[in-house]
């Protein structure tokens, strides 16, 4: 029987956009509840990953980019829902993993670090992708300079994506958490539901096969989602703004979408661990992005 007492408590994972954030909170949990894709701004919930260890629990709150655009006048009413969401991620929290990318540090970066700094909370400095960086003799240099000015209670280099330094990680953020019992299920791996999850993997499949604009231009919409004895029966509806946009989305003889549909698929099998028949659909809905109402009917702002 161990004498180390348990711990659990919430993190904010904050940073600017494409980071690796997303890709952090997966590997941390050990299941894919965040979408990940090399554009900006894949993610646009607010939403919690559970990450239970002998030692403890950290809930982990993944949030949008944080960056000063999204919070502008010109910015749409989605990026301004995606802004309150990630600033709304600092209340209550034990502490925050500021998420940066090894090597890099810029104006954006210092951003989201005075936003913790504000909310008063400790803040553990997770310098991701560090295999990217050839030269290894580079990364103290870096690290020093980062850290000059600034207060953080750990600094870890990791790789998210290749799992390493995660475990000195989660000794750390567990040290910046209360002692107490678990606050979820040890079964528990996000907050949100399968009908939640199905529509963030289809929509992640549009972020990655569809070109730069384009994947912000939709969302998507579950209208069916039903349970058929082993199998789950999803109906998916991909919203767009304008006729030529759903026109790219369905692809020539529907290939793009079929492929679409076949991806999103095969990663709704893996993380439900069930049979999945998926439907898709494609439809118009002209400036749903910049429309408060249309947010709130496709789930934006919950």
């Amino acid at each position: 029987m161990s004498n180390t007492p348990h711990r659990a408590g919430t993190l904010a994972v904050i940073g600017r956009p494409n980071v690796g954030k997303s890709t952090l909170v997966n590997a941390l949990v050990g299941a894919h509840v965040a979408i990940v894709s090399p554009k900006a701004q894949t993610t646009r919930h607010r939403m919690l990953g559970i990450a239970t260890f002998p030692e403890g629990q950290l809930v982990l709150v993944d949030t949008p980019g944080l960056h000063r655009g999204l919070g502008s006048a010109s910015a749409t009413a989605m990026h301004r829902m995606m802004n309150r969401a990630a600033r709304g991620a600092l209340e209550g929290v034990d502490a925050a993993l500021l998420v940066v990318r090894a090597g890099q540090w810029d104006e954006a970066d210092g951003f989201a670090f005075d936003a913790l700094r504000d909310a008063g909370v400790p803040v553990l400095l997770v310098v991701n992708q560090v295999d990217r960086i050839k030269d290894k003799g580079t990364l103290l240099p870096y690290l020093a300079k980062v850290g000059e000015g600034r207060e953080f209670a750990a600094i870890h280099p990791v790789s998210a994506l290749k799992r390493q330094g995660l475990d000195a990680l989660v000794r750390s953020a567990l040290a910046h958490v209360p002692e107490q019992d678990a606050l979820h299920g040890e079964d528990e791996i996000t907050d949100k539901s399968q009908r939640f999850l199905a529509g963030e993997l289809v929509r992640e499949q549009l972020m990655r096969q569809l070109g730069e604009e384009l994947p912000y231009a939709t969302t998507v919409e579950i209208e069916r989602f039903e349970v058929d004895g082993s199998m789950l029966r999803i109906g998916a509806v991909i919203w767009v703004e304008r006729d030529g946009q759903k026109a790219i989305v369905i692809g020539k003889g529907g290939a793009r979408l079929r492929e679409i549909g076949t991806k999103a698929r095969l990663r709704m099998e893996r993380l439900f661990d069930a049979k999945v028949h998926l439907e898709t659909w494609v439809r118009v809905r002209a400036g749903w992005s910049d429309d408060e109402a249309a947010l709130r009917a496709f789930g934006y702002g919950e």
